[in-house]
């Protein structure tokens, strides 16, 4: 059932409003391709993110396809979509916007993440300061 999905992070100002309690909220481009990725796996459910050490800042999202909630999983239902947060992205991820974008030259999700201190140049990797600004 494991397939790679690709995904980015972009830096966003803090300033950003986005809803204090939700620890993910998704753009509605994002809903529609996770509703339509998860009918295309009958022994998916929901879609599980969480972050590995990886790449040149250190921090890259993972997003893997699960009928399972693991113990300590956030769980974000969004417009009938399943989001389980591993526990270890958790306080990464809290506050983020999950969109999906489509161009010419790829496709992928994206995180908007105002919790992000620096990415590296192709946008696959993060870092989160542990201090807070």
């Amino acid at each position: 059932m494991s397939q790679v999905l690709t995904a980015s992070v972009r830096a966003v100002a803090r300033t950003r409003a986005l809803p204090r309690k939700a620890a993910l909220v998704l753009t509605q481009t994002a809903v529609g391709k996770v509703k339509e990725l998860i009918s295309q796996r009958p022994n998916a459910e929901a879609l599980r993110v969480g972050v590995r050490s990886r790449g040149c800042s250190g921090l890259t999202y993972t997003l893997d396809f699960t009928n399972e909630k693991k113990k300590f999983d956030e769980t974000v239902t969004q417009d009938g979509v399943t989001i389980f947060i591993d526990m270890k992205a958790q306080m990464t991820l809290l506050g983020t916007e999950m969109d999906y974008v489509e161009d010419k030259l790829s496709s992928e999700f994206v995180f908007n993440n105002p919790n992000v201190t620096g990415t590296c140049g192709c946008g696959q990797s993060f870092m989160v300061s542990s201090a807070s600004e």
